[in-house]
């Protein structure tokens, strides 16, 4: 395994096993390494000749009040995970090499963009489409793995390359769970005792929700209750910035259920911002009654 710096390096690099005909798979993460970016390397390796995993804390995507210099960063913790994963190369650059000084250029997609998160983190999906950007040119990958715990971001990115013609495929990995259903993330970190147990109604709150539509309720407003009900009796819970049913390309709120179907939410527990989300495809026959929501919850408490 190598560990490379340089973004030059790096690039030629990647270009010696294009030349070559070696299919060059990347993962681009921020550290703190657990089972979700690991799962994303062995998909990598699994489908490619070669393998990339890039560690790099990105500061234009963190607002000014967010949490950049305590994010977690363990590099010798997850150069030891990667080196037992076999992977080829590990990139880690300087923050002076990704935005050398006089860096001008700014990346946004717009319009998804300022959806969901981006409704709540102005500015955060610009930093993540610029660096991105940087990352694919530098790294020249065959195909690139994106975890779905963040879908939004997954929706970005992909549009992102298409639009700029970019010869990448992304490819969107499930999402990797606690055995009590918590997405793994590197900020679960910051939850103390009670809010990590406290931390799994947001995954409850997708499953029943995902439940209610596959049943065949297809009234948006009663699921949006529903969820924002089951989220606020968790005291732990201290923010909802969404909790709803969304379009998984568009990423709009929907008015009503049709074919596959996103939800998702965002809260915050204490004072960590967790996210989630599940795709649901309804029923093509939906009950006529579906409306009645209270009649559906009441049936599922009682069994």
């Amino acid at each position: 395994m190598e560990m490379m710096r340089v973004p030059r390096i790096m690039h030629n690099t990647s270009v010696k096993f294009c030349m070559t005909g070696q299919t060059v798979g990347f993962v681009p993460t921020m550290g703190a390494l657990h089972e979700g970016h690991i799962s994303l390397v062995r998909r990598s390796k699994q489908e490619n000749d070669v393998t990339v995993v890039s560690i790099f804390v990105n500061p234009t995507q963190f607002g000014p009040s967010e949490d950049f210099e305590r994010y977690p960063r363990d590099i010798e913790g997850d150069t030891e995970k990667l080196k037992k994963e076999e992977v080829d190369i590990i990139f880690v650059p300087e923050i002076s090499s990704i935005y050398p000084e006089g860096f001008l250029t700014n990346v946004k997609v717009k319009k998804i963009s300022e959806k969901l998160c981006g409704a709540f983190r102005p500015g955060h999906f610009s930093g993540v489409a610029t660096v991105v950007t940087k990352l694919l040119n530098i790294v020249k990958p065959t195909r690139a793995y994106f975890g779905l715990k963040d879908f939004q971001q997954y929706v970005i990115i992909r549009k992102l390359v298409k639009d700029l013609n970019m010869e990448v495929e992304i490819v969107g990995c499930p999402i990797v769970r606690e055995q009590d259903g918590l997405a793994m993330s590197s900020r679960n970190a910051y939850l103390d005792k009670s809010q990590r147990e406290a931390a799994p109604v947001v995954n409850r709150c997708l499953t029943e929700a995902s439940e209610l539509i596959k049943s065949g309720i297809i009234n948006v407003y009663y699921i949006k209750e529903f969820m924002h009900e089951k989220l606020l009796k968790e005291p732990a819970v201290s923010v909802i910035d969404y909790a709803g049913v969304y379009d998984p390309d568009t990423l709009d709120e929907l008015s009503e259920i049709k074919g596959d179907t996103l939800i998702a939410v965002a809260v915050r527990i204490g004072e960590t911002r967790l996210i989630d989300n599940m795709l649901v495809e309804s029923r093509e026959n939906p009950d006529p009654d579906s409306g009645n929501l209270k009649n559906k919850v009441s049936k599922k408490k009682e069994i």
